[in-house]
Formats: structure tokens, sequence, C-alpha cells
């Protein structure tokens, strides 16, 4: 048979396999092979306008006989997620897995696994590719090796532990066929790691963990930028704090911090950046609205707006509500805070609630003012709109395999849509600040030239596009005047 690609289709066999022969066939003989759908075909997903996907959320996973708090269950738990994922389901929904498993470690574990397996795409499909000339059938095994040579790379030192907690996960899935496939395959990635680090670097795909067309799009925009910006899409993100200035300052809460035991610098504005990052539980005063959870990238949408005490303003895209939240502290305005789902919408207003902040929320789409708005036009207009979240990846790894190049059109449509419908409802000299977690310029700078192009009332104040790094995500703000 012939192996499988990174995508998950079946192609021609590659001319270098390094997998032991004497291994594969001892393992390969207890496994019965029948004819399946690749992964690709495995999924069965609806595309929406914005390039959405339609799926059912994943169910909570039943362990079987593993130790709830052991490595093996992790392994499990995160394969089932990576294969959730690769079958089209948002790692929001796949997290769903999780639910019902009360051993905090192994969720974090999970979790872990789960997203640092996700961000290397391409890297794991390409080790596979060299050391199976099989496909395997069943999707939740092939995930389970793609997680256990992520917790090989970045856990060296436990190599015997984790091959071993492995092969315990791979009890679980086929009726434990594949044991002895994960035992020899993984020995193998071990034995050949050295060989098959030299053969990934002449891979585009597999040495900078990006889809093919991704990387084209970056490498256009971004001549000299981009393997900046891949380095910073393939590691952990920063995490940042927002301080509620209603509550305190930031000096005074990064000391508060410091009385925990937690080490903070402050990146300007309401921004506290973490040394390391830190369950929100544990973040004196969270519970009481002193800090909120916000990239420091995203804290520039109030900075640019400056809302102004008894403005009547607009948040049209406005879940899960970390821009909402900050407008209404920074100023006493009239704020209405739109998003098209109800769960969504729900916690826009869990968020306000924790703050003791309150906001007109409203499940409705914004390009539909004629079933909420009433008419009276908006001081300050946010246009936070949906987009290919292409600078925000590190936080989103599934975007990885669930975006397609096609998906960066229909985003830009919908984009251009939602500007030509908020324009309207803007009052004459009042502002639109657009911003997207987006690197491509089509929704970007070209939305806004387009933009501009077609309504001669519009005048540019001034644009600006963060790259991700260190510090921040990447963002694209463009803020927009009406004139008379």
């Amino acid at each position: 048979m012939a192996p499988v690609d990174r995508n998950g289709v079946v192609s021609r066999p590659c001319s270098n396999v390094l997998n032991s022969t004497v291994h594969r066939q001892e393992c390969l003989q207890a496994v019965s092979f029948t004819p399946s759908p690749s992964s690709r075909a495995r999924r069965v997903v609806k595309r929406e306008a914005a390039g959405a996907a339609t799926v059912i959320p994943a169910q909570p996973a039943s362990i079987g006989k593993l130790a709830p708090d052991s490595l093996a269950c992790s392994l499990f738990l995160s394969a089932r997620i990576v294969s959730a994922v690769r079958n089209g389901s948002s790692l929001t929904q796949a997290f769903g897995i999780l639910r019902d498993h009360q051993a905090a470690a192994t969720r974090a574990a999970a979790q872990e696994i789960s997203y640092g397996t996700l961000r290397s795409h391409g890297l794991g499909e390409f080790f596979l590719s060299r050391l199976l000339d099989h496909p395997l059938i069943d999707a939740d095994s092939e995930s389970l090796l793609l997680v256990a040579l992520y917790r090989l790379r970045s856990r060296p030192d436990a190599a015997h532990t984790v091959v071993d907690q492995a092969v315990t996960a791979a009890g679980e899935f086929a009726g434990g066929a594949y044991k002895k496939l994960v035992n020899a395959l993984l020995r193998n990635y071990l034995r050949q790691r050295t060989t098959l680090d030299a053969a990934c670097r002449s891979d585009d795909v597999a040495c900078h963990q990006h889809p093919q067309w991704w990387l084209q799009r970056l490498r256009r925009a971004y001549p000299t930028e981009w393997p900046h910006i891949v380095a910073a899409d393939n590691s952990p993100p920063p995490m940042t704090l927002r301080v509620n200035r209603r509550r305190g300052g930031v000096a005074d809460y990064a000391a508060r911090l410091a009385a925990e035991g937690f080490t903070s610098r402050e990146l300007g504005g309401d921004a506290l950046l973490l040394d390391k990052p830190v369950v929100v539980d544990r973040l004196p005063g969270f519970a009481d609205g002193w800090v909120s959870v916000q990239d420091a990238g995203a804290q520039l949408a109030g900075k640019w707006l400056q809302p102004v005490a008894g403005q009547c303003v607009l948040d049209a895209c406005a879940a899960p509500g970390g821009k909402t939240a900050h407008l209404l502290e920074m100023a006493d305005i009239r704020l209405t805070s739109l998003d098209t789902d109800r769960l969504r919408a729900q916690r826009i207003s869990d968020n306000l609630r924790r703050l003791a902040l309150s906001a007109d929320v409203r499940v409705a789409d914004c390009r539909d003012s004629a079933s909420w708005w009433d008419g009276a036009p908006f001081d300050a207009i946010l246009a936070d709109v949906p987009c290919s979240a292409s600078g925000v990846v590190r936080r989103h790894p599934d975007a990885k395999y669930l975006r397609r190049t096609s998906d960066v059109r229909r985003f830009a449509q919908l984009q251009s849509e939602i500007l030509d419908h908020l324009w309207p409802l803007l009052a004459t000299g009042g502002r639109l600040l657009y911003a997207t977690c987006s690197l491509f310029p089509e929704e970007n700078g070209a939305q806004i030239d387009a933009f501009l192009f077609r309504h001669p009332a519009a005048r540019q104040q001034r644009r600006q596009q963060l790259l991700p790094n260190a510090e921040h995500d990447g963002f694209f703000y463009a803020l927009l005047e009406k004139s008379a």
C-alpha cells in the first residue's frame, strides 16, 4: 500500500522509507486492513459563507482501563482531540472530549499535547510518511502516533516513558491492533531521529509547520519578515492581562502579582505581560473583576477608538466581549454589543457581569440593521470582523488544518459587506475602527483601500499591521472618520 501524505491522502510510495522491515512486518501481520476513506475524505464539513465549519461537537471520551492520572490517559485524550480536528472539528469543539475528566493534571497535559501537535502541522505527518508504507485505517491510532511523536520531541529526556505510555494508550484504539506497530514506529523514530530531522529541513511544510498555501501568502506579503512570523506562529503565545482601570492601576496590580509570586512587566496602557502563563483562578482579584486576560495587540482597539463619556458606541462583532469590556472600562458610554451566536453573546454578558459592567447585548447580525437598530447614529463603531485568524494561529492551531485559501476570499467578501452595512449607521464626524486578527492583505490593507474607493466621505486617519512576536499576536487596525 502507498503511504499517506501530510494531508491524509494516499500517495505514491516514498523512495526512502526508513522504517525497519522486520518490525514493520511483525506489526502489520496482526492488523487486518480493509478499504477506508482517507482522513481528508473522512471530513464531513459544511463550509459557511465565512468559511466556518459546521460539525457535530466532540463528545466526552471514555478512557477505558487507563489510569485517569497517567500519561497514557493524556496521550489517549489528546489523540482523540487531534483526530477530531483532523476530521473537521474546531479545537474548541474537540476539547469537549475532556468535559467529564476530573483529573486536572491530565486535562492540562492533554491540552498542552494537543496544542503542540497541531502547532507542528505537517511535521508529524512528514515523519509518518517516512516511517510507514501503509496508511493507518484507524484515524485515532494515527493521531496517537502524531501526539506521541510531538511528546518525544518536546520531552526527549522521557523517551522511554513516552513510548511505554503510548503503547498502553494504543490498547484503547482499534481493539489494541496497533500496539506493536506503535511501539516499533516510535522506537524506530528515536533511532532515526537525526536522519529524519535532516530530511524534514528540505520539506517546506514540515520545516515551517504551515500549509503550503499559507507559506506562499506570507512570503508574498512579507518577503523579509515571514520567517519571524512562522517562528512566532509555532511557539506558545504570551499571556497578557488587562487591568481594569476602574478597580486600580497597572503598577498596583503588578505589585499584587509579585506578592503572590508571579513576575510580570508593563507593556503600556492597561497591559501586563506575565513571565509564565497562570491558571486564571490563581490571579488575585480575577473573580472580582480586577483583571482580564487579553492580548496586548487586542487591547490597542480601545486605545485607537478612545471612547468619550456619553458617546453612543457599537461593537458590531463583539464576542467573546474583551474589547466591549475594555471600552466600558475606559469611559461611561452607551454601548451596544452584537453577535450572531446566542452562546457567544452569553459569554459577552458573563464577562461583563464579572467586571460589574453593563451593555446592551443583542443576538443579531450587524448587517441586518433593520432587525436591531433604532435609527440613532453611533458616535463610534468597532468592526472587529470575522477573519482567517492568521495572526493568532498559535492560539488556534486548528486553523492550520481547517483553513483553506478559498476561506480568505470568503472572509474578504463578508468583511466588505459588514463595512458597507455599518457605514450608514455612523454619525457624521464619527469614527469607525476596522480590526482583524489576520496577516493577509486581502483582509486588511486591500480591504480598506477598496472601501475608501467606494465611500468618498470616508477619511483614513491611520492604519497599522502588527506582526506576531513575543509580546503580542498579529492584528490589523484602520481608523476611519466620516466627513460631512
